[in-house]
């Protein structure tokens, strides 16, 4: 065999031998969920995934590990943090303000992670928030990709590096320079630029002088290439914006519609659900990450009841309140029995959207959530909460028009009266925004769920991940 023939043979080879993927989020669901819906599409197509998460929630994502003998789930022990709640493993498990302490414990798993590369040798380790992951892979030989769990959109208007580049920048009721300028009615309004802001700068991230923009600049400028789980027909200027600002591959995932999980819905749960009219009920849900104050729960939960519609919500216990049942308004439970339930814990969300009676979700506009929206039947009232969310719940009413925001006032807070006025324009079918809402909804629907679009997206995909192995120089 010549020179040539031999360099061709160990191309061939290397552009069809199965990948091994290190997988490593936030140790948070709304994070945790759209790695492992990449990480079964990897799987579907013979690539192995090594997905490291903290012990106590691997039985909860079992079910969703659709591939067991390629995705090997590496449990490891979050390290005791102080601050952290004895048994808290993830953010599900504090307040909000709790995050950091999350984050200062994954932190402490750097040594744990740096062995761990060093015993697996992937070829690529897709990780967000720990920044430290980037300089780990490189000393392992690894290329490191910084998996965008959050929309282009929320990314293309959080950009740091495009809003580090002027002072116009700054001001976050507005988009960074550059931002594509068709999309300009996409932006923050002043209550919620001045939360974004401090979440994002003010607040401490994991230790005494780290912020999430700081750790998400970091990133962003160590990785060696971005992954969004979004399509170009759908958000395609949003990661053009992206490549030009950081001169870096962007690989575009398609959205990824999720299969539906192993197991069936809780008997109880769809025996109740059996009880109304197809399209009828409302399913409301906030994230796993969101706590209300109570008076702002009280007005949701109010807000579900004066629609006089079958509901069903999910919801944490308000920052105030121990338990669901202390929360709930006087006379509320006695009021609503035959028809309403509010649920503190875990629920079998995309089961609960495929029933049939489900036919409206009341979402906080979390990239997860929206996915698993768009793919159903049901019509979206939006009630966005924090950061990105803001971002979400814009090019949803405003850019794509599938859905309806509930309005609020100028402080944030929004009324009983208006969270039903935003379900009845979806719900009742003479809105001419809720009709043009319901058309957009289900053309999107249809195209998404066409196979041959994902298909596509992920053998496109997966050559860019070969590429970037393949490239002598780097990204």
């Amino acid at each position: 065999m010549n020179v040539l023939e031999e360099h061709k043979t160990n191309v061939d080879y290397e552009e069809s031998k199965p990948l091994h993927i290190v997988m490593y989020p936030w140790f948070a669901l709304g994070h945790i969920t759209p790695f492992l819906q990449l990480a079964n599409i990897l799987a579907q197509n013979c690539h192995k995934v090594s997905f490291i998460l903290p012990n106590k929630i691997q039985h909860k994502l079992t079910p969703l590990n659709h591939h067991p003998h390629l995705i090997n789930f590496i449990p490891i022990t979050v390290p005791p943090v102080q601050g952290l709640p004895l048994g808290a493993e993830t953010t599900a498990d504090v307040p909000f303000e709790g995050r950091s302490y999350v984050m200062a414990a994954m932190d402490l798993t750097k040594d744990t992670i740096d062995l761990l590369l060093s015993q697996l040798k992937p070829d690529l380790v897709f990780f967000d928030f720990t920044e430290w992951l980037p300089g780990l892979a490189s000393k392992h030989g690894a290329k490191s990709l910084y998996f965008a769990t959050l929309f282009a959109v929320s990314g293309a208007y959080f950009l740091p590096r495009a809003r580090a580049a002027s002072e116009s920048g700054r001001d976050l009721t507005r988009p960074p320079p550059g931002f594509p300028a068709s999309k300009s009615m996409i932006r923050l309004r002043a209550h919620e630029a001045l939360a974004v802001g401090n979440a994002l700068t003010q607040m401490e991230f994991g230790g005494p002088g780290k912020s999430i923009l700081q750790r998400h600049a970091i990133a962003l400028e160590a990785c060696d290439a971005f992954v969004v789980k979004t399509c170009n027909e759908m958000e395609g200027v949003y990661c053009d914006f992206i490549r030009k600002i950081y001169s870096k591959p962007v690989l575009l995932a398609g959205l990824v519609a999720p299969e539906p999980p192993a197991g069936t819905l809780d008997e109880n749960l769809a025996s109740w659900l059996d009880g109304f009219g197809k399209g009828t009920l409302i399913y409301c849900a906030l994230g796993s990450e969101c706590f209300l104050s109570k008076d702002r729960f009280q007005e949701l939960v109010l807000g579900l009841e004066l629609t006089g519609r079958p509901f069903l919500a999910a919801l944490k216990a308000p920052v105030e309140c121990k338990t669901i049942e202390t929360a709930l308004p006087q006379g509320f439970v006695e009021r609503t029995k035959s028809r309403g339930v509010v649920i503190g814990g875990w629920v079998q969300q995309q089961l609960i959207m495929q029933h049939p009676s489900v036919g409206c979700f009341v979402t906080h506009c979390g990239a997860g959530s929206i996915t698993e929206a768009l793919v159903s039947h049901c019509q979206l009232v939006l009630l966005p909460q924090v950061t990105d969310q803001f971002i979400n719940s814009r090019m949803l009413s405003l850019d794509l028009q599938i859905g309806v925001e509930v309005e609020k006032g100028d402080d944030g807070h929004f009324s009983k009266n208006q969270v039903c006025e935003a379900i009845e324009v979806m719900m009742d079918g003479e809105s001419l925004v809720g009709q043009n809402a319901r058309v957009n909804h289900e053309k999107w629907r249809e195209f998404l769920l066409v196979r041959s679009l994902e298909h596509s997206y992920i053998t496109d995909f997966i050559q860019s991940l070969r590429s970037l192995l393949l490239s002598s120089d780097g990204p």
